[in-house]
C-alpha cells in the first residue's frame, strides 16, 4: 500500500541537484523578464529627424506598431497570470502532487513563450504573456518549499539565498541574451531559443518518480482502504468514508470543487490569523514598493540628479552585483546567527534600516563618485533581506500551508507594491515639486521614496517581538492516519554531496 511511497530515491538525484535545477530554471524565468525588455526584443518604432533621416523600426514593438502604453502592457502582461493562478496551483498542491504541478507550469510557460514568438499581433503576445505568468506561478509557489525542504538544517537560507540570486542574475543574462539574439537575428528567435532551453524541465517534471513536498498527502494516501465491524472504509482528504460513499462522492465535481474553495478559506484565515506572517509581508510590501519604484525610475533619476549619460548600465551594474551578492551575503549571514524567524526579523531590520541610511544620504551628495558608492552600499544591505524574508514565510506556518504562504506573498508584494509604486512616484515626481526645479524634485522625490525603506524596517522590528515558533515540523491535523514514511520528503537522505 506504501510501496511507492518507500522506493528508493533515484542515486543521482541529490539536493544539491535538486537546488542546480531549480536555479536553471529560475535563472530562465528571468531571462525572459529581463529579454523581452531588452533593445534588442523590444524593439522601436520608426524615428524621423528633422532632415528626414528615418531609424528603421525593430523588435516588438516595431513590427506591431504598438504605442507606448501598448509596449509597456506587454512587459507586465505575465503578472495577470501569475497573480491569478499562484494561489489555485498552491492550493492544488494539496490534493495533486507539487512536483506534477511545477511540471505542468513549465509546459504551459515553454508553450506560451514559444507563442510569443510566433505571435501576430498585440493581443496575440499580449495573451501569451499572461500564460507565462500562468506557468510560472506553479515553480514561484512550490520551489521554495521544495528547497526548504531538503537542504542541510545548518544551510537553509543559504540555499534560499543561492536560489533567489538567480532573480538578478538571470534578468541580467535576459538583457545581454535579448539584445544579442534580438539584435544579430530576430526577436522572435530570442523566445524560442528560451522555450528549447526550458524543454527539457517540463519533461523531467514528468517521467521523473515525483517527489513529495514535507507536510503534503502523497497521491496513493489520499485512498486508504481500512476495515471496521460495518465494512470497508476509506481515508480520503482527512475524512472516513464507509462503504462505496468515497466512490460516490469522487463522482460529484461539485462538491469537489466546493470542498477545494471551503479548505483555500479555512487556510487564508489561517494564514490572515498567523500574526508573525502578516508582519512579514507587511514589511515585504512596504520594501517591494520602493524596489519596484527604483527599478523603474532610478535611471531617470540618476539621468536628472547626475546627468549620468549611461544611466541604464549604471543602476543596472550596481543592481546585478549588489543583489548577487547581496542576497548571498544574508542567507549567509542568517546562517551564521543560526537560522530562526526572531533572528531573521532581526536582520531585515538592521539590513534594511541600515541600507536606507546609506541610500539616503548617496540621494544628498551632490558628487556622482559619492552617490556611486553610498548608493552601492546601501543596495548590498537592502538586498541581504531576500533569503530571511521567504524564511520566515517558509517557516511561520505549518509545512502544508508553505506553498500557499508564497502564493500570498508573491501576490501581495506585486499588488500592493512594485505594480502602484511607479505610477504613485510618477504623480509625486510631477504635482508636488515646481517643473523648472527639475534636478532638485527628482532628488526630493528619490528621498521620500527612500524614507518608506524606514517604514519596512519598523514593521520588521516590531516582528522580533512576536512570539514566534518554526513550524516546519509541525503535523498536519489532516495526515494523522497516515504512516510517517508516506509523507516524508523523498529527497530526506542524509547525503547532500552532488
Amino acid at each position: 500500500m506504501a510501496s511507492s511511497a518507500q522506493d528508493p530515491t533515484p542515486t543521482w538525484f541529490t539536493p544539491k541537484r535538486l537546488l542546480m535545477i531549480f536555479c536553471v530554471i529560475n535563472t530562465l524565468n528571468y531571462v525572459d523578464r529581463g529579454a523581452i525588455a531588452s533593445n534588442g526584443v523590444n524593439g522601436n518604432l520608426e524615428i524621423c529627424d528633422d532632415s528626414g533621416i528615418c531609424t528603421a523600426a525593430t523588435g516588438i514593438q516595431g513590427d506591431f506598431h504598438l504605442s507606448n502604453f501598448q509596449d509597456g502592457v506587454l512587459s507586465s502582461a505575465f503578472m495577470v497570470g501569475l497573480l491569478i493562478a499562484s494561489p489555485i496551483f498552491a492550493s492544488l498542491a494539496k490534493s495533486h502532487n507539487p512536483f506534477r504541478l511545477i511540471g505542468v507550469g513549465l509546459s504551459v510557460w515553454t508553450f506560451a513563450i514559444a507563442g510569443c514568438g510566433s505571435s501576430f499581433d498585440f493581443w496575440s503576445i499580449a495573451i501569451c504573456r499572461m500564460l507565462v505568468g500562468v506557468g510560472e506561478a506553479s515553480f514561484i509557489s512550490l520551489a521554495a518549499p521544495f528547497i526548504d525542504d531538503n537542504a542541510p538544517v545548518e544551510q537553509k537560507t543559504a540555499w534560499l539565498a543561492t536560489f533567489y540570486m538567480c532573480i538578478p542574475a538571470g534578468t541580467a543574462l535576459g538583457y545581454v541574451y535579448g539584445g544579442l539574439v534580438g539584435g544579430q537575428f530576430n526577436w522572435r528567435i530570442a523566445f524560442w531559443g528560451e522555450a528549447i532551453l526550458m524543454l527539457p524541465f517540463p519533461i523531467l517534471g514528468f517521467i521523473m518518480k515525483p517527489l513529495q513536498l514535507k507536510g503534503f498527502t502523497p497521491m496513493e494516501s489520499k485512498l486508504i482502504p481500512t476495515s471496521n465491524e460495518c465494512g470497508e472504509v476509506f481515508l480520503i482528504d482527512g475524512e472516513m468514508l464507509a462503504g462505496d460513499q468515497g466512490f460516490i462522492r469522487g463522482s460529484k465535481s461539485p462538491s469537489i470543487l466546493r470542498n477545494h474553495i471551503t479548505r483555500f478559506s479555512k487556510d487564508m484565515l489561517e494564514l490572515l490569523r498567523d500574526q508573525v506572517y502578516v508582519i512579514n509581508v507587511l514589511g515585504y510590501i512596504s520594501y517591494n514598493f520602493v524596489i519596484g519604484a527604483y527599478s523603474y525610475w532610478g535611471p531617470k533619476a540618476g539621468y536628472s540628479i547626475y546627468h549620468m549619460s549611461n544611466a541604464d548600465l549604471l543602476f543596472g551594474g550596481i543592481t546585478i552585483v549588489c543583489g548577487i551578492c547581496g542576497t548571498l551575503a544574508g542567507g549567509l549571514i542568517l546562517d551564521k546567527m543560526t537560522s530562526t524567524i526572531s533572528n531573521a526579523f532581526k536582520l531585515l531590520s538592521g539590513a534594511t534600516f541600515l541600507g536606507a541610511i546609506f541610500c539616503l544620504i548617496a540621494f544628498c551628495f551632490r558628487s556622482l563618485s559619492g552617490f556611486i558608492v553610498l548608493f552601492s552600499i546601501g543596495e548590498l544591505l537592502i538586498f541581504a533581506t531576500q533569503a530571511p524574508v521567504n524564511y520566515v514565510s517558509l517557516h511561520c506556518v505549518k509545512p502544508n500551508l508553505r506553498a500557499l504562504s508564497m502564493a500570498i506573498s508573491t501576490v501581495s508584494i506585486h499588488i500592493f507594491g512594485d505594480v502602484p509604486s511607479s505610477p504613485l512616484v510618477g504623480i509625486l515626481q510631477q504635482s508636488s515639486f515646481p517643473a523648472q526645479d527639475h534636478i532638485n524634485d527628482w532628488r526630493k522625490t528619490a528621498l521620500c521614496l527612500t524614507s518608506i525603506f524606514f517604514l519596512a524596517a519598523i514593521i520588521w522590528f516590531i516582528g522580533i517581538f512576536l512570539r514566534s515558533v518554526d513550524l516546519f515540523n509541525e503535523p498536519d491535523d489532516d495526515q494523522s492516519s497516515i504512516r510517517r514514511e508516506q509523507r516524508r520528503p523523498l529527497l530526506e537522505d542524509t547525503s547532500y554531496e552532488a
